[in-house]
């Protein structure tokens, strides 16, 4: 399965922008042979705009996702379409499950080859650290997969790495893939570079991260979007600048390597 990360330039609250070069990545990578593309956290306005946040925020059948949705379908290409900020109460009214009836959160949608719907998942871990996305967003609540080009696909984002315990439930939920989208800025470079690749070698799993690239007020994306395979071996990898990062990932790689080195066979669950 050819699996594509779109790393694109994201512009604070640009909006209009900032979806038209996530549809153009989407035209592009289809064209190039990809079979599942991945945007990066907020790509339509930008992590650290909380300003424009709910004047931008969206249910999950808005413009935004409509137009990823319309491009998956156009190209017969699934994308996860790597997040948005989501107005609750809009998607509660178009009869779509929400963890509260109102408030905003932080949503990347699963959209398969035909354009169908097949996963929403809510940002769990809500960044702190001086950041207001504690203050204005809701967490998810559900850990949703999706079976896609013989792989169990589960999502979390950015923040959501820190934190191992989400990534065992994905395991033992069957995940053999994980995708990521993320706006990781600097200067948290080695941070960026150890969590995908310790979750790919401890969980036995393929892991995609998908970051952005772009200034704001009070930060820097710093890209180096990376495809890692289940030894924790970068298959493909960017630097800071808008790209395409595109790797072959195959579901009997992940097969061979639990059966070669079954670690995780061996973990203890209870502890006195």
């Amino acid at each position: 399965m050819r699996l594509t990360l779109a790393q694109i330039a994201v512009e604070p609250a640009a909006v209009s922008t900032n979806v038209g070069r996530a549809i153009d990545a989407i035209d592009r990578a289809a064209a190039n042979g990809a079979d599942l593309v991945v945007l990066p956290e907020l790509f339509n306005v930008g992590y650290f705009a909380f300003d424009s946040y709910a004047r931008h925020a969206e249910g999950v059948e808005g413009e935004t996702l409509t137009a990823v949705r319309e491009a998956a379908a156009e190209h017969g290409v699934a994308v996860l379409a790597g997040s948005v900020v989501e107005d609750l109460a809009a998607s509660a009214t178009a009869g779509i499950d929400v963890p509260v009836e109102d408030g905003l959160a932080n949503t990347a949608v699963f959209f398969d080859r035909d354009g169908t719907r097949r996963a929403i998942y809510r940002k769990h871990h809500l960044f702190g650290y001086g950041s207001a996305e504690t203050d204005l967003l809701e967490p998810g609540q559900h850990l949703p997969t999706v079976d896609f080009a013989g792989f169990t696909v589960g999502v979390t984002t950015c923040y959501d790495l820190r934190f191992p315990e989400l990534y065992r439930r994905l395991v033992d939920d069957g995940v053999t893939l994980t995708l990521v989208p993320s706006a990781w800025p600097y200067p948290r470079v080695e941070h960026w570079k150890l969590f995908p690749k310790a979750r790919a070698v401890e969980n036995q799993l393929y892991v995609a991260a998908a970051n952005g690239v772009g200034s704001f007020e009070d930060a820097e994306l710093l890209g180096r979007s990376t495809v890692y395979d289940p030894w924790g071996t970068a298959l493909a990898s960017s630097a800071d600048d808008p790209a395409l990062v595109s790797a072959t990932v195959d579901p009997e790689r992940v097969t061979a390597i639990r059966e070669e080195f079954p670690a995780l066979d061996d973990r203890r669950t209870e502890f006195r």
